[in-house]
C-alpha cells in the first residue's frame, strides 16, 4: 500500500479516538440548538440520494425549535467544493454536508491536490442510508445482457456516464472493469441526475448511476438496465440482477450517504443530529418512502459513523491502489 493511503489511514483512525473521546457530556449551551437557520451543503447537481433524504426528512427534525433546514446543492469536483466549504465553516452545527461517504473514504486517496484534509477537517455525524448503482444504457445500445455489455466493450471503444470522479457510480465501474477485464472512457458529470439526462439523451451510451435516481426511468422504458452494483438486489426493481448473478462473481460495490461536521462541532450537537434523524425515521411515510426507493434507513451515531468511514476507506484504497486511479 502506497505512503498516501497509509498516511490517510492512520489520520482518520485517528480521528476515530478524538471522535469517541468528544462524547463525553459537554457544551452546555449547545442545548439550545438550534436558534437559527441550518445550512445543509450537498456536493452535487439535485436529485442525487443523500439530497432525496435529506428533503424527505426537513420537515419532521427539530420541529420544536421551528428553525428550517435550508438544503443548497454545491456541485463540481467530486464533492469536494462543497465539503470546503463545510469544513471551513465554523463549528456550530450551524453548517452541514450530506453526501456520498466517497468524499472521506475515496477522495483522499484519487485527488492529488485537495485544499482540506477531509479525514481531518470534517468528521461524520450519522450516516443516512446505503446506496447501489445500477449499469444502464440508451436503448439504442444493441445489447440484452451484462454479457453483452462486456463483449461489446471489448469489440469497441466505449465511453461511460457518472456522477462525478470518485463518486460511487465512478468507483463502482472501476472496479467492474478491473475484474472483466474492459477499458472503457469515463466521462464524469456534477451529479447522477444529469449523467441520466445524457445517457436517455444518447450523448453517452451508458452509465452506472445511482438506482434511486435511475430506476424510474428504467421502468418507463427510457433506459436499459443490465445489473446493480450491490451483493443483494434492489427493492425498487427486483427484476434486475446483481453483477454477480450477472456474470462477474464475487463483485460488490455499496456504498452510503451520511452526515458530516467541521471538526471540533460540539458532540452534544452531533448526538442531537443522529436522535433527530433516527426519530425522523421511524415515520412510516419516511420509513416507505426511503425503502422503496432502494434508501434503507440507518441513522448511526458518530463513533458508528467514523468506523464505518474507517473500514470503507480501506476498503477502497486497495481498488484505487489497483487500478491506479488518480485525478488531478
Amino acid at each position: 500500500m502506497s505512503h498516501a493511503i497509509r498516511r490517510t489511514a492512520v489520520r482518520i483512525a485517528a480521528v476515530v479516538t478524538a471522535v469517541a473521546g468528544a462524547l463525553a457530556p459537554s457544551f452546555a449551551s449547545a442545548q439550545a440548538y438550534p436558534t437559527k437557520p441550518i445550512r445543509i451543503l450537498t456536493g452535487f447537481a439535485p436529485g442525487a440520494p443523500g439530497e432525496f433524504v435529506m428533503r424527505l426528512i426537513a420537515d419532521k427534525v427539530f420541529v420544536a425549535s421551528k428553525q428550517p433546514l435550508v438544503i443548497e446543492n454545491r456541485p463540481g469536483a467530486s464533492g469536494n467544493i462543497a465539503t470546503e466549504l463545510v469544513a471551513k465553516a465554523t463549528p456550530d452545527g450551524y453548517t452541514l454536508f450530506v453526501g456520498p461517504d466517497t468524499v472521506v473514504t475515496v477522495n483522499p486517496h484519487i485527488f492529488r491536490k485537495l485544499p482540506i484534509n477531509p479525514a481531518e477537517d470534517l468528521v461524520p455525524v450519522t450516516y443516512l442510508t446505503s446506496t447501489s448503482q445500477t449499469m444502464v444504457c440508451n436503448p439504442s445500445v444493441p445489447v440484452s445482457s451484462l454479457t453483452d455489455y462486456i463483449n461489446l466493450a471489448k469489440s469497441q471503444k466505449l465511453n461511460y456516464a457518472s456522477g462525478g470522479a470518485g463518486v460511487p457510480g465512478h468507483l463502482a465501474m472501476e472496479l467492474f472493469m478491473s475484474m472483466t477485464g474492459i477499458s472503457m472512457t469515463h466521462v464524469p458529470y456534477k451529479g447522477p441526475g444529469p449523467a441520466m439526462q445524457d445517457v436517455m439523451a444518447g450523448v453517452v451510451p451508458c452509465g452506472f448511476l445511482a438506482t434511486s435516481v435511475v430506476v424510474p426511468q428504467v421502468k418507463g422504458g427510457k433506459l436499459k438496465a443490465f445489473a446493480v452494483s450491490s451483493a443483494n438486489r434492489s427493492v425498487m426493481a427486483p427484476d434486475i440482477p446483481t453483477a454477480r448473478e450477472a456474470g462477474v462473481p464475487g463483485y460488490d460495490a455499496t456504498f452510503g450517504e451520511f452526515m458530516l461536521a467541521p471538526r471540533g462541532t460540539p458532540a452534544a450537537i452531533m448526538r442531537q443530529w443522529q436522535e433527530e434523524v433516527a426519530r425522523a425515521f421511524q415515520d412510516p411515510t419516511v420509513r416507505e418512502r426511503m425503502i422503496s426507493n432502494d434508501l434503507p434507513p440507518l441513522a448511526s451515531n458518530a463513533v458508528d459513523s467514523l468506523t464505518r468511514a474507517r473500514s470503507e476507506s480501506a476498503r477502497w484504497a486497495k481498488v484505487v491502489e489497483q487500478v491506479k486511479l488518480q485525478v488531478d
